[in-house]
């Protein structure tokens, strides 16, 4: 299972790095033990064009990476990895989403089997970057649904929900 991290896991306020700022999201723990539950590991994959842009650093970002992981497993939920872009979005990278080097990234470094596994983000590109990677499926969490989603993406109002459904779907490994 692979999860975008800001506005997915934590409140986004813009460009999330301040340990200060750290919220999770409602429902988020929960959700997360239902999905390692029924088997999925979880890796997050996140575009930080903040560090890019100058307003923060690569420490600033692991010593929040270290926090959301840290505070997850005191709750019970295990991280296998996080991946992160760094660029800005004009710098044409792989890996930034919607581009699915963040998936390739995390399945050379897991073993993770693309085909077999689904991501949750809430943005439209975190779907397409999922389903480019040859992902199953993929989910956008939003309070009404996007316009448009890409093939193999669903709407859930919530992580909640998204986790509810793939679980419904049963692993096929």
């Amino acid at each position: 299972m692979f999860l975008d991290r800001d506005g997915t896991l934590v409140r986004d306020t813009g460009y999330v790095h301040r340990i200060a700022d750290y919220a999770l999201l409602p429902g988020v723990v929960p959700a997360l033990q239902r999905l390692a539950g029924a088997g999925f590991g979880l890796a997050i994959v996140t575009n930080q064009s903040g560090i890019g842009r100058g307003l923060y650093d690569e420490t600033a970002y692991r010593a929040f990476a270290d926090h959301l992981e840290a505070d997850l497993a005191r709750q019970g939920v295990r991280i296998a990895a996080s991946f992160h872009c760094p660029h800005r979005p004009d710098a044409g990278c792989a890996c930034r989403k919607p581009a699915p080097g963040l998936f390739h990234a995390a399945e050379a470094a897991l073993g993770a089997e693309l085909a077999a596994s689904f991501a949750i983000g809430n943005e439209t590109r975190d779907a397409e970057a999922a389903i480019a990677a040859g992902c199953r499926g993929a989910l956008v969490i939003a309070p009404a649904p996007p316009p448009q989603l890409p093939a193999r993406t669903r709407h859930a109002a919530d992580l909640a929900a998204a986790a509810d459904w793939i679980i419904s779907l049963g692993r096929r490994d």
